[in-house]
């Protein structure tokens, strides 16, 4: 497609934008407002599991969609992906349990997994990697500006409106993305040449699964070391083996293994796997600080997150103009992670809302200097023909790091807590319920459980209907679980930390290439971009 004209290429460019701000807005738009979600169907220690189902299914979906957008196009399986998103939305609305939500949360997660592949892969095709780093920064500033309305706008909503309108009320923006990516999107001819690859699929989505469920499962439902882990683990590894095995046999294989012999491939997805698990497994439990330790409204936690966002999305702007201007891009990933680590090290010792702003707007300076990087390397170093899977294989490793990170940092998150209150309990810093009358103690139990802090107007009410004798004791219980979450939190904040440094360290060893201005890649291009060992730039 890229010998579209300027004009066809914007006019095509709107239509994805609207479908990837369709997606993106419904993601950021629950951030704030999952925490009294989860408070109202009550089912905390599932907490991560509506975000992890989220994740594994887009996971799949990813991965799985990008080699068929190789084969037929990607316009199919953008309007697929709209469907399904719509269908999950609606579902989702309409949950009576935690059970429900996490199912229908799954639904989404397909449709998001195969609209995200589909948009990144379609800007592959309209723009040559030298005009994608533009692009690159419009489409992370347009993701930025959802993280933006999004969170403020999902806190607003579940204070003022019953919390089903988080997923209802743009339902009318997906069915104008659909019209739109239906009348301007071009077809493409499917390749003939292209089979499609059942059984190496099957195997893949096995390991993937069982990778997923023994991470989630660890720590939480079972213990680390408990036969059920255990034989997870060993089912990811045994179905690994025997899809590099159908994979070496096939003619069109899903996820070609001669990708990872490209050292700037193995590298980039790396980094976003690493990144990926430190970020989104300390991010998810921000709001966790803002509404639970700190008391803030749903609503106005979303003012809190909002400034990263924002620096992100101006960040993300300028940087993607000036990697299209100059070609080069490294030198951005190696500025952007240390001011990401620096962000994330003020989170672990935040005590405030003002230092929590802080700390979003250095992270999100040092997220729109880094973030964008990672796809564009990807895409540069391999032939257009292999586009779709290799941009799949960059989504399959960063969801994947999302995934398994949101995960062990629950466990940490969990452990953390626990060992807290206990201590708390035996230092004597925490109240002792056997020495008050055991009515008055069932009552008060109910101030011993952490999840009480995340649904605010039930805790007030709950306060209120106990005697005014009995106040100071409330303010002592609420006083030890808001010390006993926050230093949770600083645990989890410093884990994200440290494999955010281990991503710095792999960039540093990042092969930097000039991006070409065209999708055609010369002869003598393609041994530097595909082989390891060669000479670094």
């Amino acid at each position: 497609m890229e010998h579209l004209s300027h004009k066809r290429k914007i006019t095509i460019m709107m239509a994805i934008i609207m479908a990837m701000f369709f997606s993106a807005i419904n993601q950021t738009i629950v951030s704030t407002a999952m925490p009294r979600i989860i408070a109202v169907l009550s089912g905390m220690e599932y907490y991560s599991w509506v975000i992890t189902i989220y994740m594994l299914t887009s996971t799949l979906a990813t991965v799985l969609v990008g080699k068929l957008s190789d084969i037929y196009g990607r316009k199919p399986f953008i309007l697929t992906g709209i469907v399904i998103f719509m269908i999950g939305a609606f579902l989702t609305g309409f949950s009576k349990d935690i059970y429900q939500l996490i199912i229908y949360r799954g639904v989404q997660g397909v449709g998001a997994g195969i609209i995200m592949a589909s948009v990144f892969t379609a800007v592959g095709d309209l723009f040559s990697p030298r005009e994608r780093g533009k692009w690159t920064g419009v489409m992370m500033a347009v993701f930025g500006f959802s993280s933006v309305i999004g969170p403020t706008l999902g806190g607003w909503l579940v204070d003022n409106f019953a919390w089903k309108w988080l997923f209802w009320i743009f339902l009318p923006l997906g069915v104008v993305a659909f019209f739109m990516i239906l009348f301007l999107f071009p077809k493409v001819e499917r390749n003939k040449t292209e089979k499609i690859d059942y059984l190496g699929s099957f195997f893949l989505s096995l390991t993937i699964i069982a990778l997923l469920l023994g991470f989630s499962w660890a720590g939480t439902k079972y213990d680390w070391g408990s036969f059920e882990i255990l034989g997870l683990f060993a089912a990811a590894v045994l179905c690994l083996v025997i899809f590099i095995f159908v994979e070496r046999q096939a003619s069109s294989p899903v996820l070609p293994l001669s990708l990872f012999k490209n050292d700037i491939v193995t590298i980039s997805n790396a980094v976003g796997f690493i990144m990926n698990a430190g970020m989104m497994g300390a991010l998810i439990y921000l709001p966790f600080f803002v509404q639970g330790v700190e008391g803030i409204s749903p609503t106005y936690s979303g003012y809190v997150t909002m400034p990263m966002s924002i620096a992100m999305v101006i960040m993300s702007t300028v940087i993607g103009r000036i990697i299209t201007k100059t070609g080069k891009y490294k030198r951005f990933a190696l500025f952007g992670l240390p001011i990401m680590i620096a962000g994330m090290l003020i989170m672990a010792f935040m005590n405030s809302v003002w230092l929590a702003v802080v700390a979003m707007i250095v992270f999100g300076l040092g997220l729109g200097l880094g973030m964008p990087i990672f796809s564009l390397t990807v895409q540069n170093a391999v032939k257009p023909t292999e586009l779709g899977v290799a941009t799949a294989s960059s989504q399959l490793f960063r969801n994947l790091g999302g995934t398994i990170g949101i995960a062990v940092m629950g466990t940490i998150m969990t452990s953390s807590l626990a060992r807290n209150m206990e201590k708390a309990a035996s230092s004597g810093t925490g109240f002792d319920f056997d020495k008050i009358d055991p009515a008055l103690a069932e009552q008060l139990a109910a101030f011993h459980n952490p999840e009480m802090l995340l649904d605010q107007p039930k805790l007030a009410e709950l306060q209120s209907q106990l005697p005014a004798d009995v106040q100071p004791i409330i303010t002592q219980l609420i006083d030890t679980l808001r010390d006993a979450l926050s230093s949770s939190l600083t645990t989890v904040f410093l884990a994200g930390t440290a494999l955010v440094v281990i991503a710095l360290i792999l960039t540093v060893f990042l092969r930097e290439i000039p991006l070409r201005t065209s999708n055609k890649m010369p002869e003598s291009e393609q041994p530097q971009a595909t082989e390891l060992g060669a000479e670094r730039v």
